[in-house]
């Protein structure tokens, strides 16, 4: 299985609408990614590893799939859709990060 993580790293001046991401963006990507995408969970940054430090993201997003050619081919069609739909939520340029699970 593959984790297909989007961060968004906690710059200053960022904005980042966490209900409509959670509740709006998230649900309609795995909606327009269908069975293809098995699952998807979203984390909020709370804290840095030291006392006092902030979050190095302020939030992220995880999308689940069988194999990276299920998430490429699920994708492609949707991705301007998707991509289009991040300026509703955020002005942070968001970083991918495509994983293997070794371990849930």
């Amino acid at each position: 299985m593959i984790k297909v993580s989007v961060l968004y790293p906690n710059v200053a001046g960022n904005e980042f609408d966490h209900d409509y991401y959670r509740e709006q963006h998230m649900p309609m990507v795995k909606r327009l990614l269908g069975d293809a995408c098995l699952s998807f969970a979203v984390d909020r940054g709370l804290a840095g590893g030291a006392p006092g430090a902030p979050a190095a993201f302020v939030a992220m997003g995880h999308l689940f799939f069988e194999s990276v050619d299920s998430f490429r081919t699920a994708f492609g069609p949707h991705a301007a859709t998707i991509q289009a739909d991040v300026a509703n939520y955020t002005n942070i340029a968001p970083e991918l990060l495509v994983s293997e699970v070794v371990k849930a």
